[in-house]
């Protein structure tokens, strides 16, 4: 048996980013004196590098983000080539200027400054003698160290994700451990930025989806806060993306804890043979389940819902479930007739829809037009499409779902069928939908093992069983259940006598008939 592995160790994180703030924090600076003259408000600035020159157009060898020293030697005396010189670094998109006072520049050269303010270039003068050497061998050997904790993390992060993939971990496992380390929420979307999964502390990630419509619109916009994303696709195919909401690290860590997390749900997908569509599907199915189970709130699955696409704002719900139904061909058919909804497997043998309608809308006759479109598509007369009355208000969408189900369980076995209409409701079920809601309550379930104790007792047998099920089904038209069970109808009068016998009725009178055949359909609901 496979088992899926522990969830692999705590991660050691990144160090935070070397900037500009960060540098002139740092001991060795700190014994220069270090002064912002100018673009204090951009002292975030990463730092790439740190780059000694004295050349007035150093600007012409930078790649961007270097920390440049000087002594300005070359500058004295031409204020034309300092405003230069400070223009440069800017159009080479320096991270900051560290400008060494001493025999050069005895005092802050204005024009510097002023180039610096103008441009936004944070500009630091060192009022004591200062070894840029030594400047230089500290930032970068923590750039290089700190290159190689980002290599050794994300050969971690790709070991242990693949790990779980092998192990056939399922994807909300994935979603689980990749949430647990980068200490926020994780969701995952399909292209229209629909919510195929989450994963991370419910009341964060509730908090997320609340917002979700805000965040959605803003998705393709750059990163921030926090906010990462990692495109999901191959082949030259893009299909979703994977989005850390608020993670509180490194931003540079968290890209990267992105990017490897992206490549695991790639695999898992090649690997497990599934499609977005499916992760769809999954997600649908995640959400009707909780609606219907009751246990989480219909108020709290609300984000959920909005999030995975389902319009909630002012609509009407209108709760259906196809028996035997294909959700590939009935998302197909919502998509065709423009009816928003939710399609997902429900129970075996069931497909729950659940269409969020416009007020102003019919409810009823959009309802039976996708079921009669339905039947029409898929060429077979006997589809049911059980459904709920419409509702309006979310907090009552568990109780439709639940309703449609019964209605859709009281005419699996019907023989009736062929005779309902194109959309089933409760009142068209009769008294099999009452006894299918009924079936749980102990009081008929002690009425029916009471009114068929006779039949249901060892020895028995079915035979008897099935006899009185065809002759109560057909209105107690003796013919008829002969026909259907093959026998004469001496033979039929003759197990119609034994089962008088056993139960102690007689079923020509119409209450005592009744009475069975209401236990017998409590019976059977609850077998079901």
């Amino acid at each position: 048996m496979t088992t899926t592995p522990e969830p692999w160790g705590p991660v050691e994180p990144l160090e935070p980013a070397l900037s500009v703030r960060r540098v002139l924090t740092l001991e060795r600076v700190l014994a220069g004196e270090p002064e912002v003259v100018a673009g204090a408000a951009q002292l975030d600035r990463p730092v790439r590098w740190v780059h000694v020159a004295e050349a007035a157009d150093v600007g012409v060898m930078l790649t961007g983000g270097e920390m440049v020293l000087t002594t300005g030697v070359l500058l004295a005396g031409d204020e034309n080539a300092q405003a230069e010189y400070i223009r440069s670094l800017h159009r080479a998109e320096a991270a900051a200027v560290v400008l060494g006072l001493g025999r050069a520049f005895p005092t802050t050269p204005d024009v510097m400054r002023r180039a610096a303010e103008r441009c936004g270039l944070p500009m630091v003068v060192l009022h004591r003698p200062f070894p840029f050497a030594e400047l230089t061998e500290e930032v970068q050997s923590r750039l290089v160290r700190r290159k190689f904790a980002a290599v050794s993390l994300s050969e971690a992060v790709r070991t242990a994700l693949t790990g779980l993939i092998t192990a056939g971990a399922p994807l909300q496992r994935l979603l689980d451990e990749i949430a647990h380390h980068t200490g926020c929420p994780v969701v995952v979307t399909n292209l229209a930025h629909r919510v195929l999964a989450t994963a991370g502390e419910r009341p964060a990630v509730d908090d997320v989806l609340r917002d979700w419509e805000r965040i959605a619109r803003q998705a393709g916009g750059s990163e921030g806060d926090g906010w990462i994303r990692a495109e999901l696709g191959g082949r030259g195919e893009r299909w979703g993306q994977i989005m850390l909401c608020g993670y509180r690290g490194d931003t540079a860590g968290g890209r990267l804890l992105a990017d490897r997390a992206a490549e695991a749900l790639v695999l898992h997908r090649m690997l497990g043979g599934t499609s977005a569509h499916s992760w769809e599907e999954q997600s649908a199915q995640s959400l009707l389940t909780d609606l219907v189970s009751g246990v989480v709130p219909a108020r709290q699955l609300l984000p959920r819902a909005r999030a995975a696409g389902l319009p909630v704002n002012r609509r009407t719900f209108v709760p259906l479930v196809v028996r035997d139904g294909d959700p590939a061909q009935l998302e197909r058919m919502l998509r065709l007739l423009g009816l928003p909804g939710l399609v997902a497997e429900f129970a075996e043998g069931a497909v729950a829809v659940l269409l969020s309608l416009a007020r102003d809308q019919d409810a009823d006759a959009l309802a039976a037009h996708f079921a009669t479109r339905l039947r029409t598509e898929s060429g077979e007369s006997r589809t049911v499409v059980a459904a709920a009355d419409p509702r309006i208000v979310w907090d009552d969408v568990p109780t439709g779902l639940r309703e449609a189900q019964h209605v859709a369980d009281a005419v699996a076995d019907s023989s009736a069928a062929l005779d309902l209409p194109a959309v089933v409701r409760l009142r068209d079920v009769h008294l099999r939908g009452l006894i299918r809601l009924l079936r749980d309550d102990p009081h008929v379930q002690s009425f029916a093992e009471r009114e068929l104790d006779g039949l249901l007792c060892a020895g028995a047998g079915d035979d008897l069983l099935a006899v009185l099920r065809t002759y109560l089904a057909s209105g107690r038209n003796k013919s008829r259940t002969a026909q259907l069970h093959h026998v004469s109808r001496p033979a039929l009068y003759r197990r119609l006598e034994a089962i008088e016998a056993r139960l102690g009725v007689d079923l020509d009178d119409f209450e005592q008939a009744a009475s069975v055949h209401i236990a017998l359909l409590a019976h059977d609901a609850q077998q079901a």
